[in-house]
């Protein structure tokens, strides 16, 4: 018992020894190294992710954003569609040139069905709008309606009529001045944007229809001539309004008068919203008691595409405000 007893002692200091031994430095320092060795990789793997993340999405980005620009433009669709929204914001000079736009092939490649574009320039209202409604009904798809107004003018047509958002970004026209004619290019301008619409109808908020639609169409679809008064008057509300500094572009045997109101084919159209020539020369020097807008594209159709020109009969007058002017409808 004695000998146990002695032997006991030793055994528990010994493991309690062993207990009290601290652990070896070498195997620590492995794991630290191999801690801060991990998380600077992981912190260099983060900022490389970032980095080529960023340059790899970045041209996958741009091109979301362009693919449909050239998708669009491939289609066919882009050009035939007419615009949803006729309150643009493009400028005249904008305007102008985008309408010059013309096809070098004369066969299209699609059906297309010639539509007549009824342009309305007026101050505010139509008041013979139940007229014209009724004129249009059932003739979907052969016209297309514009309307150029005063800016202040709010029209309240109703979605079910045909001069439903039909308005274009209009200025302020005057009469006799070179502001009316810009107002009927703008007209122009805009209808031509429809690669549908042939044939273009100037028209007042007074002028009527003579005829139902079926008639006017087919007469003016079958017609190889456009319809606009030209005439050379001798007198002083004619040759009298010549103003020698047209010369060389309009000289004065080429001075021409005519009626406001006109139909002209898509040809004739472009021709007048696409002149830089003779513009100038009528802004300058046409001014009241020289009258522009009965000179101007006369004038200018009568030099360049004479032969496209029919005779106009004029007989239709109509009452604004006590005094009488021309509104001028052909007769068949």
């Amino acid at each position: 018992m004695g000998t146990q007893e002695g032997k006991d002692p030793g055994i528990v200091t010994t493991v309690r020894l062993n207990q009290n031994r601290p652990l070896p430095l070498r195997p620590l320092q492995f794991c630290l190294m191999f801690l801060v060795l991990g998380l600077g990789i992981s912190i260099v793997s983060v900022n490389m992710i970032r980095f080529l993340g960023d340059r790899t999405v970045g041209p996958v980005a741009r091109s979301n954003i362009i693919l449909p620009c050239f998708e669009e433009s491939d289609s066919i669709e882009k050009w035939i569609r007419p615009p949803s929204n006729l309150m643009h914001k493009m400028n005249d000079t904008e305007l102008f040139w985008r309408a010059s736009f013309v096809p070098r092939i004369n066969q299209y490649p699609i059906k297309r069905v010639p539509k007549i574009a009824f342009m309305f320039l007026t101050k505010g209202p139509l008041p013979l709008a139940p007229l014209w409604e009724r004129f249009f009904k059932g003739h979907e798809g052969l016209f297309s309606i514009y309307v150029h107004s005063l800016p202040s003018y709010v029209a309240d047509w109703t979605k079910f009529s045909v001069f439903y958002k039909r308005q274009i970004p209009s200025q302020v026209a005057e009469w006799g001045m070179m502001s009316m004619c810009d107002a009927e290019r703008r007209l122009l301008a805009n209808a031509l944007l429809d690669i549908s619409n042939e044939w273009f109808i100037l028209l007042s908020e007074a002028c009527i229809p003579l005829h139902n639609f079926r008639i006017i169409y087919r007469y003016i679809s079958r017609s190889r001539h456009s319809f606009m008064s030209v005439f050379d008057d001798p007198g002083p509300y004619g040759r009298g309004r010549y103003d020698w500094n047209m010369q060389p572009e309009v000289t004065l045997e080429q001075w021409r008068k005519g009626s406001q109101w006109f139909e002209v084919d898509r040809k004739l159209a472009v021709s007048i919203i696409k002149d830089v020539t003779y513009y100038p020369k009528f802004r300058d020097f046409c001014r009241p008691a020289c009258y522009v807008d009965e000179h101007y594209f006369p004038t200018v159709l009568s030099i360049q595409l004479p032969h496209l020109l029919g005779k106009q009969k004029c007989y239709l007058d109509r009452l604004v405000k006590g005094w009488r002017t021309p509104c001028y409808i052909w007769e068949f």
